[in-house]
């Protein structure tokens, strides 16, 4: 059965022309920020994991391969906002699954120092002229969730992934949003919604992006039951 297509938010309403999707691993981004481009008939800038020949060996191994796998996707991501930034951004709406800010969240779980202080002066050097999204939404769900999500999508690679680790990312997310303040923030509660196959749940997030105009926003329709 074809879904009802959901209805966009009016232009008129302040709708961001670039809005960045944010949240730890099997949390959803990557297909909420489908949807979102679907709606808007927008171009999509993935992440493209698939693509970073070091990733699978990251997972089985994290200390001998994190400083490539974070390198690559860097450079991958710097090489995306930089075609961003050639284009036109006010002629239409962009959607992102990632926000270029935070690579060094993971940047710092997962290098030494040595390591990092390396990453970092790549990084400074890269990002200089990265476009500061319109909105920012940060999805959340915690660790439990996450991994029940990662296994059920069974990508070979990820079932290596622990608790603990998303654990500490998660917490390293919320580190990074508490202090952000570059664009307008929007955190949505993802525990017990369906942002993509549920279209009540869906409609609702569209009409809070359309109010989501500065500051920080809270998302959570269906607080979890204590």
């Amino acid at each position: 059965m074809t879904r009802p297509q959901a209805s966009a938010p009016s232009r008129a309403g302040k709708t961001p022309r670039f809005i960045a999707v944010e949240g730890p691993i099997g949390v959803g981004k990557t297909s909420l920020a489908r949807r979102l481009a679907d709606t808007f008939d927008s171009e999509i800038l993935l992440e493209l994991p698939e693509e970073n020949p070091f990733l699978e060996r990251f997972y089985h191994d994290p200390q001998r391969n994190a400083l490539a796998t974070q390198l690559y996707f860097l450079l991958q991501r710097a090489r995306q906002m930089q075609q961003l930034r050639q284009n036109d951004l006010f002629d239409a709406v962009r959607v992102a699954d990632f926000l270029i800010d935070k690579d060094a969240l993971f940047a710092r779980q997962n290098l030494d120092d040595d390591e990092y202080a390396l990453y970092q002066q790549v990084y400074a050097h890269l990002t200089i002229d990265a476009p500061t999204p319109d909105l920012v939404i940060y999805l959340q769900a915690p660790a439990g969730v996450l991994l029940q999500r990662i296994h059920k999508r069974g990508i070979a690679a990820e079932q290596q992934i622990q608790r603990d680790y998303l654990e500490r990312l998660n917490e390293a997310y919320a580190q990074f949003f508490h202090y952000y303040e570059r664009s307008p923030l929007l955190i949505v509660n993802c525990a017990e919604i369906d942002l993509v196959n549920n279209d009540e749940d869906y409609q609702l997030l569209l009409e809070q992006i359309q109010s989501s105009t500065s500051g920080t926003h809270y998302f959570n329709p269906k607080p979890a039951l204590l």
